[in-house]
């Protein structure tokens, strides 16, 4: 019996060797890309790290798909690691920071999601589009892209393909988003503060909130975050309904209990809240903080560039022009709900 509950343990180190043998030819080349597209940023401090790393991503994919051996690696940087840039940012903000930003960004949010589901319900049906394709482009665009489609996917019963069709479509507003919003936000005057309250509530994808945030201004970033992962939290709310909506359509074993609700919530999102909570009681030295933030922008740089070189082109053929059209329209909604509600609140200048 003993030897049954120590064999995971005592296995742990083959394991962990295994794995790194199989992620770090992907991962040296989303290194290096960073590193590259740290040294642009460095001597094009408006573009920061994260688009460069991104967009070299991306031109390196279209011109030549990343061997097998690097794809396990490339996968682990922009997923794993980005998920630890995010917990490292927690070392420049307090709980008393994070419970004011909710507060704050809560109208915001709660607009934009409305507006972007009830769109994604009534458009997509005009348009034709497939119920489970419609629902997880809407979730993506409304609450965090290819979190909430992967959260909600199961839950509906979407198949491989449609995933693959509403993360590709996604994909393509995530990338825009890094491109235009700062531009939008210097256009129409937002301090970082709003910039921040802005990227985090109209841009659908983590990493996508950190580029943007990041090319209009560091002190805009970790507002942003903050945003965005409070509004990763409507994730646990909106697969709830669609699982009772499904259980009541088809009689079966659909059941949401407290241990799958718990299961639904991020491993990083509860990272970044640990280490909100050791800064929060100064157990961080100033200079460890400057470095842990640091840190975590090189870790972005490097997701960025694993996401990038992920760029299923094909993905996008296939999905045709009207998912396209749908993500489009319900991007822009939700871009100009974002707006409009902040602006309503007085976070605009005069």
């Amino acid at each position: 019996m003993d030897t049954v509950h120590l064999t995971p343990v005592t296995t742990l180190p083959h394991r962990l060797g295994t794995r790194a043998l199989e992620v770090w030819p992907g991962v040296v080349v989303c290194v290096l890309i960073a590193v590259a597209a740290s040294v642009i940023g460095h001597f094009v401090p408006v573009l920061g790290a994260a688009v460069p790393a991104i967009v070299i991503g991306v031109v390196v994919a279209l011109v030549r798909r990343p061997a097998e051996r690097l794809r396990a690696g490339i996968g682990y940087s922009s997923k794993f690691l980005l998920q630890c840039a995010v917990v490292l940012l927690g070392a420049q903000l307090s709980l008393v920071s994070i419970f004011q930003v909710g507060l704050e960004s809560l109208p915001v949010m709660l607009s934009s999601l409305a507006v972007c589901l009830g769109a994604a319900w009534l458009l997509g049906r005009l348009m034709g589009i497939e119920p489970r394709l419609r629902t997880m482009i809407g979730v993506g665009t409304g609450i965090c892209g290819a979190s909430a489609i992967a959260a909600v996917a199961p839950v509906i019963g979407a198949v491989s393909a449609e995933i693959a069709y509403a993360v590709s479509t996604i994909f393509l507003f995530n990338v825009l988003a890094v491109l235009i919003f700062p531009a939008i936000g210097h256009l129409l005057q937002m301090d970082p503060h709003t910039f921040g309250l802005f990227a985090g509530t109209a841009v659908n994808d983590t990493s996508s909130v950190v580029a943007t945030a990041s090319v209009f201004s560091a002190s805009a970033l970790g507002f942003a975050v903050v945003v965005k992962l409070v509004r990763t939290l409507m994730i646990i709310p909106i697969t709830v309904t669609l699982a009772a909506v499904e259980a009541r359509r088809h009689v079966g074993d659909t059941r949401i209990d407290a241990r799958r609700i718990g299961h639904l919530v991020p491993w990083f999102l509860i990272g970044f809240l640990v280490v909100a909570v050791v800064n929060s009681l100064g157990w961080i030295p100033s200079a460890a903080q400057g470095f842990l933030v640091q840190a975590s922008v090189f870790l972005i740089a490097v997701a960025l560039a694993g996401i990038g070189l992920s760029t299923d082109a094909a993905g996008l053929r296939r999905a045709g022009w009207r998912p396209l059209a749908l993500g489009a329209i319900l991007w822009v909604l939700v871009t100009v709900t974002s707006v409009l509600v902040i602006w309503a609140m007085g976070g605009l200048g005069s």
